[in-house]
């Protein structure tokens, strides 16, 4: 099945895909075992490392080699300089975010069971973070190729896909919550992709496959796919179901597996834009495969070679 959208030439735009919503910086703690109430463990591990959905996805994209722009707010203090100078040194422009007066930037305290890799996040935002619709800024979102946001603020982002696709730019969006203003943020969206909760909460259907054709029905999504850890994805498209099979890793952490699959679905159409949904849908899975071997939510970020490597066909024994 061909990507049902059109991606645009890359000769007239700035960047290849522009990313609005958040950044983070993740307190990260790695424990023997998840903490029972009322007990003490030493940490294993403790790191200051940089998060947040989108600004991973920009991340991500950059890494693979495409131009990649963050648009959202940080706070003015070291945490906030460390976020800026996470996407900065990897090439991501910044240029349009903002900085906010006196705000502390986002940040998470993540709880990584040594023994399997899954996590806890704890999080927080100062509301002076927030971005209102009227300060979207349109010529910055439409200075791509494709736009990715997410779910936290969704009148601000609804606008910004709003603005991108007047300007004919391919919508994605990491959803994982059913938040007001969710279903009008959903109407502006080309690809939605979802965490693994958020199809029945929003519809009802304990099917996954169910639940995916709904909201495609709904919102006029030419894709819709959840992604399942370990399990894949599932993907709706056109009235068919795609299930892609996850790549095996050594999994040291899966912090970040799903927004990196978010940029990396990205990339894959860049890779490819008149190319096979499946093969998409394969390359994001492998790109947040192996992102899962180093602690962090960008710290396996992979280069292109070693996403080819993985892509290769293993010879029969």
């Amino acid at each position: 099945m061909r990507i049902p959208f059109r991606v645009p030439s890359g000769s007239d735009r700035p960047f290849d895909v522009v990313g609005f919503g958040l950044n983070s910086i993740d307190l990260l703690t790695v424990v023997a075992e998840y903490p029972a109430s009322n007990t003490k463990q030493r940490l294993q591990r403790f790191a200051r490392l940089p998060g947040g959905q989108i600004a991973t996805a920009m991340a991500t994209c950059a890494r693979l080699g495409w131009r990649a722009r963050y648009i959202g707010s940080f706070g003015d203090d070291d945490l906030g300089a460390l976020s800026k100078e996470s996407l900065t040194s990897v090439g991501v422009d910044i240029t349009a975010a903002r900085t906010v007066a006196g705000a502390t930037n986002q940040f998470a305290v993540i709880l990584v069971d040594g023994r399997s890799g899954e996590r806890t996040v704890l999080w927080d935002r100062d509301p002076a973070l927030t971005t209102e619709p009227v300060d979207v800024p349109r010529d910055a979102i439409v200075s791509g190729r494709m736009l990715i946001v997410d779910c936290h603020q969704t009148a601000a982002s609804a606008q910004a896909a709003r603005y991108a696709r007047e300007a004919r730019m391919p919508t994605i969006i990491d959803v994982e919550k059913v938040r007001p203003g969710i279903a009008d943020l959903l109407q502006n969206i080309d690809a939605i992709i979802a965490a693994q909760e958020f199809p029945t909460a929003l519809t009802g259907h304990e099917d996954p496959g169910r639940a995916l054709a709904a909201m495609g029905r709904e919102f006029g999504a030419a894709v819709v796919t959840v992604t399942l850890g370990p399990e894949g994805s599932l993907t709706w498209c056109n009235g068919r179901e795609i299930r892609t099979p996850a790549f095996q890793v050594d999994c040291v952490d899966s912090t970040g597996a799903g927004d990196v699959f978010r940029g990396a679905f990205a990339a894959g159409c860049f890779r490819s834009p008149e190319g096979e949904l499946e093969d998409v849908l394969t390359y994001a899975n492998a790109v947040a495969a192996l992102n899962c071997r180093a602690l962090g939510s960008r710290g396996g970020i992979p280069t292109p070679e070693e996403v080819e490597q993985l892509l290769l066909p293993r010879p029969h024994l």
